[in-house]
């Protein structure tokens, strides 16, 4: 891969250009630095107000955060709401058209860029939601990162064949009642994930998919408080 190149850009945070064309990156920074990097992989609602809320979480946490429009290919800016029936609609068909290769290889380019940043540490993480979960997956098993976290990735146990690819510590979190992720997928992902130096699992008892989504229908506040803890612990232990 062409190692890509990055500019801030005033009106778009960050952008990434490849050599296929270029894609913007929401960019929130801490108060001081130099400090590590998250990226962060969104779900089929595109860069929404839900993964804004996350990076400015992580920025002030310490992280610069990152946040990639993984749909550019598709179209610009995409911004939709969890609680729009039509933007479900929109999402979705957005996600049975997108290229998971091709995600993967955006997401490498986000984590290159990401190194590079004033500011930064040169150590990056990924973290990631549902489709973005699975991203954080792959992504671990494909690219050097070093530090994932997946939420709720739906999918993933269609991939397992690629676990042994994971190098980096590798954190999930997994909703005991996810209508997207039955417990035998549950079940076999952890099976081919156990043993691997720096993986660990969390489970939700009660908990349905995207649990820690901000304004999300099936939002649990103590669950979403928990998980982020969890992460945040992970995060400083990896990256520092």
């Amino acid at each position: 891969m062409t190692t890509p190149s990055w500019r801030d850009d005033p009106a778009h945070g960050l952008r990434i250009a490849m050599a296929d064309g270029e894609f913007d990156a929401y960019l929130a920074r801490p108060d001081s630095a130099p400090r590590p990097a998250v990226v962060v992989l969104h779900e089929v609602f595109g860069v929404n107000a839900d993964l804004r809320e996350t990076c400015d979480e992580l920025a002030a946490a310490g992280y610069l955060a990152l946040c990639p429009e993984l749909f550019w290919r598709q179209a610009r800016g995409v911004d939709l709401s969890v609680r729009s029936k039509t933007d479900w609609e929109q999402g979705l068909a957005y996600y049975r058209a997108f290229d998971l290769d091709l995600g993967v290889r955006d997401v490498a380019a986000t984590v290159a860029a990401a190194r590079t940043l004033p500011g930064s540490t040169g150590k990056v993480g990924v973290m990631g939601f549902c489709l973005g979960g699975l991203l954080t997956f792959l992504s671990a098993a494909r690219t050097p990162v070093d530090a994932a976290v997946a939420f709720h990735g739906a999918r993933t146990d269609e991939f397992l064949a690629e676990a042994d690819g994971v190098r980096a510590p590798l954190q999930m979190h997994l909703a005991d009642q996810d209508e997207f992720i039955p417990k035998e997928a549950q079940r076999r992902i952890e099976d081919a994930l156990r043993g691997r130096p720096g993986f660990e699992v969390h489970g939700y008892p009660g908990c349905r998919h995207a649990f820690s989504r901000h304004g999300g229908m099936h939002y649990d506040a103590e669950a979403a408080r928990l998980s982020r803890s969890r992460t945040l612990d992970f995060l400083r232990r990896h990256l520092g």
